[in-house]
Order: C-alpha cells, then structure tokens, then sequence
C-alpha cells in the first residue's frame, strides 16, 4: 500500500473517532487490509449499455429436487440471457425476519436456499451484487446472542444509547419503537433498534464493528460478488441531539469502504441504500469518493404521478435538474423492488396534496400504506403494490390500457441515463399477492411473491399478458443493449415536448448515432411534432417503421426510441 493511500485511510479514521485511535490500532488496521487485497484483480468495465440488473430473491422460483440458487440460475440462463448482466440476490444469509434484512450470520448461506457452490456457480453466468447489512443484525443471531450474555466481542456490539442522550430530533422509517428494552446478564438494557425489535442497531462508535464489518465486506468480495449494496447505510451513525441520519461519519464511513474496495478490489462498484428526499440522496456521491451507484429512489413514485396525471410536469423539470455525474459515477434506475416506494423522496418535487391525492386512488388499485413517526404523527413512509397492480388505472379509474401504461413505465426506466434494473415480478407483469398479506400480515408481501418453476413457467408460456410482457421487455432490453447512446456516460437532454409527454435526446459525439425516447403519457391519441433539430431522427427502433417527423401520431401510452434515417 502506497503512503498515500495509508495516509488517507488513517485520516479517515481520525476524523471518525476524533483521533482516539491508538498507533498499534490503526497499524493493525492498515495490515488487515492489505492482507485481504486480491491477488489476482480482475478489473472489468465498470458499466456500459450492457449491463442490466435483476432484483430477486434466492428463492423466487423452486424445483423440487433442487436448491433455489441453483433453480434460479437455470431460470436465467433459459428466460433472461442477453436480457440482463448482472443479478442482484436480496440477502441469502441466515435470518430471522424481514426477508433476510436481519442477518444471523453473515459469513454463511441459508441452507434452505443452497450454498457458496451455488453463489459461485451463478458468479461464472452473472455479474453478482448482495447487499451488507451494514445498520443492524438479527437479535437471534451469534453477535447479538454474546451481547445478551456479556460475552466479548458482541458485549460491545450494539448500541445501548446513555441515558442523557437526546432522541427528539430523530427522524424514523418506521412507527415502531425507537428504543427496545433486553434482560441481559448485567441487567435490563435498552437498544436503539431502527427498524425493528428483531433489527437491532450496531455500535460503530466502537471501532472493532467497523472492522468486523469491513471484513464481512471484503469476505463477499473474495467470494466473487462484484456489487455490494450498503443496506439503510443512512442510519449508521448516532449523535445525541441529531437526525440521527446521514451524520458526517457515516459518510466518512462509506468513502472508507469506497477506498477499500477500490484497492483491494478494483472495478467492483458500491451502491448505497438511501431511500429519503433527493437532494439528500445524491450526497451518497460525496466528492466522488462515496458511492459509485446511487439508486433514483424518486423515479418510480415520480413516474407514478406522471402516468395517474397524463401529466409529465414534475418528472421532467426532476430529470432537468438531475445534477450530472462525475466519471466513475452514475444512478441506478428503477421502478420498483422488494420494498415498498417510497414517499419522502417527493418531498420538494411534488406538493403533498397530490401525493396523498394519488396514495388514496392507489388504496383503490389494492395497494397498502406503510407509515412512519414524524412529529408524534403517523404519515405515509412507502406505498406497498406491485407495479403492475399500481397502473391498473389513473386518477380517474380503471381502464383498458393497463399494460400499455405498464410497459411504458418499464421503456421509460430503461432509456434514462444511468444503469437499469428491474425487479423480478416486474418482467411478467405480477399481480398483488393478496394471499401472501393475509399469510404474514406484512404490507411488504403483497410484491414478494414466489412461485414453483411450473407455475412461473405455466404464467409465462400460456398467459398472453405474462408472455406478452416478458417478450416485449426482453426485446427493448435487447435493443437498449446494442446501442452506445444508452451508455451510463452518454449525455442526456431532457427536450421540451409539453406536459403530456415526456422526451429526451441520449446524445453521442456523434449526432447519427444518437437516440431521442419520446413518451405519450396519457391514454389519448396525441400528435408531436420534434424539434427543427431533430427531425431527421424519423427511424422508431421499438417498431422498425420510418415516422413522418413533422407530425408524429403517438398511441395512448406509445414509447418511440428514435434514431435517424442514415443508420442501416
């Protein structure tokens, strides 16, 4: 390790712990990550048009006879390949709620969906992303279970907050308690617990954590995982009498992993998990020494109220003022995942009055509402539905054009700069699993549904609107991965087309290999003339016809992806 390097990351650890650190500590430090440095990089190209992402569960398709891991990939390999590049696993780690968010062991598979052969096996198909579980761990698990007993190292493990310390000002995802009380050993203790009882925060003011847990972090990368998703990073550090969220060490924390990773590992990527209003999401970018993925938690509400509204207005004046990316540097894009969407990334884009007016017209389309604390209060956190299901209608009400609506939105994601990833249900156009609410009583079920390979394959392959969608996507996905303009680092122009459409220009040095995505965003027949500059983009690549560009007839919910005429 170079002195430059050394001499970076023992700055950034003083400024974490205010120089507390003894010289043997940071030593040791240094040595610890230079002993996990990969050998043997294998540096590939960070992101291009290619590279697509799938969000899924391990156990999303199950074959009797087979682990799910390994279901999945065969999945895959016969449905996806040439659609997607690269698959994100939601936590494939033991657990004991939530889905796999609170982890008992870190280190091992849950052997109900397969093991590391099965990891590796899908590494040699896929790009692999997983998520570290950087904010909590399961109170069922081996840290939590020595904390419980005053047994070192998990004694000091978790966050136990002094009694002084001042909580008025926190800001909370969730409306369950703060603060959950545990009959240890030396007596009852009250832990912070963010998200949940069974969530229980970890105490990064010691600095053995941020050890343990970069260690975790370079354990998945040695195990072939080239993304890593730093999951409700935001909440990581705790300072009495703050917001408890997005504090400077927390930042300082996330450019230690960035730094980290790019020595021991160079051309794996880091995303941070920060679901909160925009402006306090692209921080995670820091001087572009923090993320180099950050998800666009506003694109799918925003998209939402443009397809409800047949009004554009908001999403286009947000792509507008998207602040451009520094090399190295882009947003992973999005319209939904095994969460709900999130409603505080409106906050400051959209009034509230219209937000609640299209959370209430949702409830109609079967959606739920998650709720957090604010002010004493119970406000909305995340709308939880499928995103099939939300586009059932718009303001107005159900109507016949709910899978033109929803492939537009699924097109629209997929144009926009930056790198694209779909949710698995989302391929096939799923439905509420009202079912799996009423088996588990979570609002989050209803988009967390599962199937047996015959059934998926039944839905698929005899279902005309199933089939139809996954072909459909496939295809433009296919399209999107053959053309340079759809590059994460291509520039976009966000074009002024009115308030029923929604237009950009994905622009290459080269005008002729160019792209301009244009979307009818309502449920009428619309006539568009484009811009005197580009109206020798008259070639639509989604339909293989020429267009007349003076007057362009869009159907209700039409998307174009336009080049010019010159291309063969």
């Amino acid at each position: 390790m170079d002195i430059r390097l050394k001499t970076k990351l023992i700055n950034r650890l003083n400024r974490i712990y205010r120089k507390k650190l003894a010289a043997d500590w940071l030593d040791d430090f240094i040595a610890f990550v230079e002993a996990h440095k990969n050998p043997n990089p294998r540096r590939q190209q960070i992101w291009n048009e290619r590279k697509v992402i799938l969000i899924t569960y391990g156990d999303v398709v199950k074959k009797e006879g087979e682990s799910p891991l390994e279901t999945l990939r065969h999945f895959c390999d016969s449905y996806l390949r040439g659609c997607i590049s690269t698959i994100h696993i939601l936590p494939f780690f033991p657990y004991s709620s939530d889905d796999g968010f609170s982890v008992m062991d870190f280190y091992e598979v849950n052997p109900a969906l397969g093991d590391w052969k099965d990891i590796e096996a899908l590494e040699k198909d896929f790009i692999l992303m997983a998520d570290l579980v950087a904010n909590h761990a399961s109170a069922q698990g081996v840290w939590f279970n020595q904390f419980l007993n005053n047994v070192a190292p998990g004694n000091d493990f978790f966050f136990c907050p002094p009694t002084n310390f001042d909580t008025s000002k926190v800001i909370r995802p969730r409306s369950s308690p703060l603060l959950t009380t545990f009959q240890t050993a030396t007596g009852p203790k009250k832990v912070w617990t963010t998200f949940s009882a069974d969530q229980v925060d970890l105490n990064y003011a010691n600095p053995e954590v941020l050890k343990e847990m970069l260690g975790v972090f370079l354990f998945y990368l040695s195990k072939g995982i080239r993304v890593v998703r730093l999951d409700a990073i935001a909440f990581l550090w705790k300072t009495s009498g703050t917001a408890c969220i997005h504090e400077p060490e927390t930042h300082e924390v996330v450019s230690l992993f960035r730094e980290i990773m790019d020595y021991c590992y160079p051309g794996a990527l880091l995303l941070t998990e920060t679901n909160v209003p925009h402006q306090e999401n692209i921080t995670y970018f820091g001087l572009g020494d923090e993320a180099h993925l950050i998800y666009q938690f506003a694109l799918p509400p925003l998209l939402l109220h443009a397809l409800h509204s047949g009004n554009g207005t908001y999403l286009t004046q947000w792509a507008k003022e998207l602040s451009g990316t520094q090399e190295g540097m882009t947003y992973l894009n999005f319209t939904s995942s095994h969460d709900g969407i999130g409603v505080r990334p409106l906050e400051g884009i959209i009034p509230e009055a219209e937000t609640v007016a299209m959370i209430e017209k949702l409830k109609t389309y079967g959606a739920r509402v998650t709720t957090r604390q604010l002010g004493g209060r119970e406000v909305p956190y995340e709308i939880n539905v499928t995103y099939f299901d939300a586009l059932k209608g718009t303001a107005n009400g159900p109507d016949e054009h709910q899978v033109a609506r929803f492939l537009q939105s699924q097109t629209l994601m997929l144009s926009l700069q930056g790198v694209p990833a779909f949710y698995f249900l989302n391929l096939f156009g799923i439905e509420n699993d009202e079912k799996g609410v009423e088996a588990t009583g979570i609002n989050r079920s209803i988009n967390r549904r599962k199937f047996m390979l015959e059934e998926l394959e039944h839905l698929i392959q005899g279902q005309p609107v199933h089939q139809a969608i996954l072909r459909i996507l496939t295809h433009r996905t296919g399209i999107r991965r053959n053309m340079a303009a759809f590059s994460p680092d291509t520039q976009q122009i966000v074009l002024k087309l009115g308030s029923s459409f929604f237009g950009i220009l994905r622009k290459t040095n080269r005008m002729e290999n160019s792209v301009v995505c244009i979307y009818n965003l309502t449920n009428r027949t619309q006539q568009l003339a484009l811009p005197p500059g580009l109206m020798e983009f008259s070639r639509d690549l989604l339909t293989r016809t020429l267009l007349d560009t003076e007057e362009i007839e869009m159907k209700p919910y039409q998307s174009m992806w336009l080049i010019t005429r010159f291309i063969a």
